[in-house]
């Protein structure tokens, strides 16, 4: 990808996570037509998706192809990471990463990791669910990773990906579900501090939130589909459907923005539809 005439510009990128589309299960669709009239307005050079882009990529061939279908409205250049309900989780997840899901991301979707140099910065999508598999896919994106650091010629670097460094303390222990674990997590720590990692830009908890780790800034994209209320633990942030703006320079800067129109949906009301699996393992054993 090329982004002509940009040289050292300032870049505006728009990152939507979290759109949860399908043609079987639409609870959330409705939030996509003032999502890309809004995105369309934003003289915006890049969108990047940070994963959970279907409701069940990870099993359904059609969810993909019907949200791709969708992500190809938007007239500016886009890139995609993975999110879990893309490729699938952990190795005890119901449904984890795996070959197959990982071949029906790539032919159907693209890649599942990128890179992208423009404005005097290196740009890095990665798939985050296959960290904790410690396996010859996960080690083979950390060497990937480390060469992509290693050969950005002095550019500042902003890292995208689905799932979050943390949710409450960079030291934290394992979150499961929810954030990188540590032994993965320590690693990219360790790349991180060794070059200059200005944004590390994530989605998965539904909710937004902006920190700093160190030299790095940290954010949470807001879902574009929904919110979760009572189902799940309170976690730093709040609870908002939207976007975000990043505007890079010589730094970074982010907003996290509430987009006009798009409907906050609620999860709890609806996860006995959209995700039954969920309830399933939420329900107490006799």
């Amino acid at each position: 990808m090329r982004f002509p005439g940009l040289g050292d510009a300032l870049m505006k990128i728009i990152q939507i996570t979290d759109t949860h589309f399908s043609p079987n299960k639409p609870h959330f669709n409705g939030n996509w037509a003032p999502l890309l009239n809004w995105i369309e307005r934003t003289g915006a050079d890049l969108l990047v998706h940070t994963g959970d882009l279907t409701v069940d990529g990870a099993d359904k061939d059609e969810d993909i192809t019907f949200s791709m279908d969708l992500m190809r409205q938007v007239s500016i250049p886009m890139l995609i990471v993975p999110g879990n309900h893309d490729v699938g989780h952990l190795k005890d997840s119901d449904q984890p990463v795996n070959t197959e899901r990982l071949a029906r991301w790539r032919s159907l979707a693209g890649d599942d990791r990128w890179q992208e140099d423009a404005a005097g910065w290196r740009f890095i999508g990665l798939n985050s669910l296959l960290l904790g598999h410690e396996d010859e896919e996960e080690e083979a994106q950390f060497e990937w990773l480390a060469k992509a650091f290693e050969e950005r010629a002095g550019r500042r670097v902003a890292l995208f990906a689905h799932k979050p460094l943390f949710v409450d303390a960079p030291d934290e222990g394992d979150t499961g579900y929810w954030s990188v674990r540590p032994v993965q997590r320590r690693r990219l720590y360790d790349l991180i501090a060794a070059h200059d990692v200005a944004l590390f830009a994530s989605g998965h908890l539904h909710w937004a939130w902006q920190g700093r780790f160190d030299n790095t800034q940290l954010i949470w994209g807001p879902s574009a589909a929904f919110i979760i209320d009572k189902m799940e633990r309170e976690m730093p942030g709040e609870r908002l459907i939207g976007a975000v703006v990043h505007e890079f320079d010589t730094s970074v800067e982010s907003e996290i923005v509430a987009v006009p129109g798009m409907t906050a949906y609620v999860l709890d009301d609806v996860v006995h539809e959209v995700y039954p699996q969920a309830v399933k393992q939420r329900e107490p054993v006799e």
